[in-house]
């Protein structure tokens, strides 16, 4: 019997050399999806003006998340580059669009697109539905893209509940991010992580990695620290990430606590080939959000089978099980942290979380996202 031909997807979104987790998210669901679809990747040629991101938007270090075949065309700013784009893709003659969604700057250029690529179904790929910081008319500039959507993946609880607040009967399936094992670029030892940070082997790591704003609440991990401390002198917080909000205001807050001795602040953005001796070094990652959708750090942590603490918020605790592969802390509650983190280290509970972390490993795998798009299309293809 003829094998049935494999439906072609269009991809569009960031992909290196394109900073941030959505670009190696992507990359990483191109390169899978390829084993049972014929793929195409369409991403920005001009991804956001200086105007609005004034630091660098590209990263050239690490180029495993490269797709080669990758077609820069979209200018979001440009709507006459949006006309040329949409003929450029009625060419490749896709069954099925999916494009990456996080934020409504992409409201004008995605909305222009969808109604150029009408005949098209497409797959919204929901990485947040409403922005982290929320703002005037974010959910009007939302509707006004999803409503366009044939189906919907989300990777929370509370993604897909802001999902039904816009689209009427969505089809959609929501699924765990999956995890990030592209780091694991030297598969170096904790030994030689701590030392290529400078970090002394007895010595306990806390990582806090990522972009510092405000919702992550930084300024929680900073007040558990005294009682972390005074537990064991020899455990260190590691602030790993860039600046977004008010440095110095943190930097005062660690001055008033007295504990600048015990937190590590590495500023900068950390191209993809210096991650792994972060996560590898660290015996813990925190993840003390005041508010969240989900976060890839988690999927970063487990790639390096790295237990989490983290708030109950969003639906990160449908990523981290309390107990389990981590702890789940009520946010806003600094005592609640250290108590975690005491608990973790008073336990010894690395080895028993790290097993967790593995057996959990299909649950996370982005074989397992090929089969949610595989049946989001069968659906759709039989209007169910």
């Amino acid at each position: 019997m003829k094998k049935s031909k494999k439906k072609k997807i269009v991809m569009i979104g960031p992909v290196y050399p394109y900073k941030g987790g959505i670009a190696h998210y992507t990359g990483c669901m191109v390169k899978n999806l390829k084993k049972d679809f014929r793929v195409s990747t369409v991403s920005y040629k001009m991804q956001y003006p200086k105007l609005l991101f004034k630091q660098e938007q590209r990263d050239y270090d690490n180029d495993i998340f490269r797709i080669e075949d990758t077609k820069f065309l979209i200018n979001t700013a440009n709507p006459f580059n949006w006309v040329t784009t949409a003929m450029k893709i009625r060419r490749m003659k896709p069954d099925y669009i999916i494009m990456q969604w996080w934020h409504p700057y992409f409201s004008p250029c995605y909305t222009g697109l969808s109604m150029l690529l009408r005949k098209y179904p497409k797959i919204f790929l929901c990485h947040n539905v409403f922005p982290h910081e929320r703002f005037p008319m974010d959910k009007f500039l939302t509707k006004m893209v999803l409503k366009r959507g044939a189906a919907y993946i989300t990777h929370s609880k509370t993604d897909a509940d802001d999902l039904r607040k816009i689209v009427k009967r969505p089809r959609f399936e929501t699924t765990v991010h999956p995890v990030y094992n592209a780091f694991k670029l030297r598969n170096i030892t904790k030994e030689q992580a701590k030392a290529e940070i400078d970090s002394p082997p007895e010595k306990k790591i806390l990582l806090f990695f990522g972009f510092v704003r405000d919702y992550k609440g930084l300024r929680h991990i900073l007040n558990a620290m005294p009682e972390i401390v005074r537990y064991d002198k020899d455990i260190e917080l590691w602030v790993v990430g860039e600046f977004r909000s008010d440095k110095e205001s943190y930097i005062e807050l660690i001055d008033k606590l007295g504990i600048g001795s015990s937190v590590k602040i590495v500023d900068g953005y950390i191209p993809d080939s210096g991650i792994e001796k972060y996560f590898a070094a660290a015996d813990l990652v925190v993840l003390p959000y005041e508010s969240a959708t989900q976060s890839g750090i988690v999927q970063i942590a487990y790639g390096f089978e790295k237990p989490v603490i983290s708030t109950d918020v969003g639906g990160l605790p449908e990523v981290v099980i309390d107990g389990k592969t981590g702890y789940i802390v009520p946010p806003f509650k600094p005592e609640a942290l250290a108590e975690a983190v005491i608990r973790f280290f008073r336990e010894d509970k690395a080895e028993e979380f790290a097993e967790n972390v593995r057996g959990e490993a299909y649950k996370y795998s982005w074989d397992r996202m090929n089969e949610v798009v595989q049946r989001l299309i069968k659906k759709t293809d039989n209007n169910e």
